[in-house]
């Protein structure tokens, strides 16, 4: 294979001067720039994207890394930030990890090879190599954004919303609607911000003297059929409750389907709140309550941080909280007498 020490041997110059004609031909001389581009095409020589980019520092490509592609709450944080890094010369490489350490280091070695400029993830764990005793960002780490999930013990630029405030917002409408026996139907135990809206549920169900029995919270995964088999067993075990708090619209969709079969009315049997605000919460045959994400402008906040970042400027390192709301629709109500 042909390398840049064979163009500047034919060249009669030196490595770094082939380097630079290929780089930068405009700071090159003339009769030096042709004597080098004759012999890159006597040669056969082709100069690579990677090297090329590694000259100019920049590559003008960002990581994006999702957790789980199939699941649309991702995919319009996705879109934004792609509309933003196109919008400023940028292009995103997308990579889908299912949370799996192994595969976000390997994504994160891009920035490393210089393949790409930095990493935004909306998983919720840093995805590089991390000693654990570690309490401050490793100044020799990629510029690196968090979206969503992450509230670790290092401080990093972060974009996403009080969860624990949120699924509190979530649990007193059903509050305030009279119910007391009400259920959480969460997501993977240990996602950090399935923790999180238990921790605002409990909360609210502790200041309305409400019990929160070991029946009342189970967890899944954030998906249709893990909402649809909670309630099941919800049901099977003889402990339904009269309103279900959701950790996602895809769990809340998944229970609907099993409180009808079951020929549950809703919000007349039974009322039923969600999280996100997906665009098809308010096409479901009952349309449903839920918590809006401002996933637009997550999306956004995440790219235009990152473009900062490079930039130069100052890495924020408080997490930037952006608002949420209640969305109330027809799948909630007084509970049942």
């Amino acid at each position: 294979m042909v390398t840049i020490k064979d163009v500047a041997r034919l060249a009669g110059v030196s490595v770094a001067t082939v380097s630079r004609t290929l780089a930068r031909p405009e700071k090159v001389a003339a009769l030096t720039r042709e004597k080098v581009l004759k012999a890159v095409q006597k040669s056969g020589y082709v100069a690579n994207a990677m090297a090329s980019n590694f000259r100019r520092k920049r590559t003008q490509t960002i990581v994006v890394l999702v957790p789980d592609i199939a699941n649309l709450f991702y995919s319009t944080i996705v879109q934004e930030i792609e509309i933003v890094a196109r919008s400023k010369g940028y292009q995103i490489l997308l990579g889908e990890t299912q949370q799996n350490p192994d595969i976000e280091r390997a994504y994160s070695e891009l920035v490393y090879q210089k393949m790409a400029d930095g990493i935004i993830t909306l998983g919720m764990q840093i995805p590089l190599n991390v000693d654990p005793r570690r309490k401050t960002a490793d100044p020799k780490w990629p510029p690196l954004v968090m979206v969503g999930e992450y509230t670790g013990q290092i401080p990093l630029p972060t974009v996403g919303i009080d969860n624990v405030q949120a699924a509190a917002d979530a649990t007193q409408h059903l509050v305030d609607l009279g119910h007391r026996n009400i259920a959480f139907i969460g997501g993977p135990k240990d996602f950090t911000l399935c923790q999180e809206r238990l921790k605002g549920f409990k909360r609210v169900m502790r200041q309305a003297s409400l019990k929160v029995g070991a029946a009342q919270v189970q967890f899944g995964e954030f998906k249709l059929a893990s909402g649809y088999d909670q309630v099941k067993r919800l049901i099977a075990g003889g402990s339904l409750p009269t309103a279900l708090f959701c950790a996602n619209d895809e769990i809340a969709m998944g229970a609907m389907k099993a409180l009808r079969e079951q020929g549950l009315r809703i919000p007349e049997d039974i009322s039923i709140i969600g999280f996100d605000n997906l665009d098809i919460a308010d096409y479901c045959s009952t349309p449903l309550t839920t918590i809006h994400q401002p996933r637009r402008e997550m999306g956004r906040e995440a790219m235009e941080l990152m473009l900062s970042i490079l930039q130069g400027q100052r890495r924020e390192v408080a997490p930037l909280l952006l608002p949420h709301e209640l969305i109330i629709r027809e799948s909630t109500g007084k509970p049942r007498s």
